[in-house]
């Protein structure tokens, strides 16, 4: 059986250079959150029993994000905010009583894979280490602390750049932040921190120092793909580490057999699924957790808002929007329509234009759209939810539908069609 371990992230920082007044962790890429990618890559690996996730500033926010998406997750406030140490002892009194291992990590590094998590944990097991830090190695190691060895390789210390002397900023072994440690035997080593630096705050990295003189066992382990590191300080790199994730995506999908026209222009999140002969045509963007089946046709110009399920065979148009929506094997949705929050059955046709108004802007409500098999609308239909279009209907074009349609009828809301004779010639004169 998988030994189980828990988790300290570290999420209580403005982030001040992202100049904005949302916290640095609840900025989105892909439409998710910083935070949910990293607590996802801890429970993706299988083994995290219970995450403690240190909030600060906009405390609130993140908190009500943290307890409505992660029923394994618990957040613990800073305040005041006296370094890292500081942060991850917040988590203290709640892990006073395990016996077993704590991953500790930062909320802003959204390109941290649960693979490596997991081969990080597995390298601090088979070393039979007290602690393992997470180091990477850079050609510009500028602002990171350094990882020090001693003349034999083994770690020695990790010093943080405003502490470190000439020499030892030639470093090129940086600490990515990221920490496993056997909690009995390391955790006295917060008991003991002092803010004796240049910062006066209280660092995490001195449990390595530590553990080190106490005569535990401290490792490192250098990260394969050093972009994982890659820690969101400004609105710069979080549109880097969009790009970089954009290209995984892109690289997972080609190998799997979909067709993307034009990567430059296609924005496609992790969480998206999409089966092999699909085909993904310039400017789409997809956003948030979908699954896409086989041998579907999307964009140009679509996108996908997320919790979308298409089946086998189904075309997004180009101008279309889809949004928490079920489609099912060989239906169309049409260029310049909207479907939200809808569920749409096999051999349905939505036609150009057509808008499943979901939401009640005075009640913030919003209601289902169900049309099923071998349905239609004509062009410019809006349907009004609650709606439900029964098998086998048409809807004729230009059409308000605020009741449901029965299964083989006609929904059809037009006033008479007037024409005025010689109309041009009289407005002439």
């Amino acid at each position: 059986m998988e030994r189980k371990i828990k988790s300290i992230i570290l999420a209580a920082g403005k982030g001040t250079r992202m100049k904005s007044e949302k916290s640095k962790v609840l900025h989105t890429i892909f439409n998710k959150e910083l935070l949910g990618y990293v607590l996802d890559a801890v429970n993706n690996t299988g083994m995290a029993e219970e995450n403690f996730v240190i909030v600060g500033h906009q405390s609130e926010a993140v908190e009500e994000f943290v307890k409505n998406n992660y029923a394994n997750a618990k957040c613990r406030l800073q305040s005041p905010q006296l370094g890292t140490g500081h942060a991850a002892f917040q988590a203290y009194d709640d892990l006073k009583d395990f016996d077993g291992e704590v991953l500790i990590l930062c909320g802003d590094t959204p390109l941290l894979t649960s693979e490596t998590l997991t081969k990080f944990i597995n390298a601090h097991r088979e070393g039979q280490a007290a602690l393992t830090v997470m180091s990477a190695i850079f050609d510009d190691p500028t602002n990171y602390g350094r990882i020090v060895r001693d003349e034999n390789g083994n770690l020695k210390a990790i010093v943080e750049e405003k502490d470190a002397q000439d020499a030892q900023k030639k470093i090129k072994e940086i600490n990515t932040g990221v920490y496993l440690l056997d909690w009995k035997r390391v955790s006295p080593s917060f008991l003991e921190m002092n803010a004796d630096n240049a910062q006066h705050e209280y660092y995490l990295t001195d449990i390595v120092k530590w553990t080190i003189k106490n005569g535990l066992k401290a490792q490192s382990y250098v990260l394969e793909n050093n972009e994982e590191s890659f820690g969101i300080n400004s609105k710069k790199q979080l549109a880097q580490a969009t790009k970089i994730l954009k290209e995984r995506v892109m690289d997972k999908l080609f190998a799997a057999g979909v067709t993307i026209v034009d990567p430059d222009t296609t924005y496609i999140s992790p969480d998206t699924q999409i089966e092999p002969d699909t085909i993904i045509y310039p400017c789409t963007y997809i956003e948030g957790k979908n699954k896409i089946g086989k041998n579907c046709k999307i964009g140009p110009f679509a996108r996908l808002r997320g919790d979308v399920e298409l089946g086998d065979f189904v075309k997004i148009g180009n101008f279309v929007e889809i949004k928490k929506s079920k489609i099912k094997n060989h239906t169309n949705v049409s260029h310049l329509s909207y479907v939200g929050d809808s569920d749409l059955g096999s051999n349905v046709n939505i036609g150009a234009g057509t808008i499943t108004a979901n939401y009640n802007h005075i009640t913030k409500e919003k209601f289902n759209t169900v049309i099923e098999n071998n349905a239609s609308t004509g062009s410019n239909s809006v349907l009004v939810a609650p709606v439900k279009i029964g098998e086998n209907a048409s809807i004729g074009a230009g059409s308000v539908i605020s009741k449901d349609v029965d299964a083989n009828a006609l929904g059809l809301t037009r006033a008479p069609l007037k024409i005025f004779k010689d109309w041009f010639q009289k407005v002439k004169k």
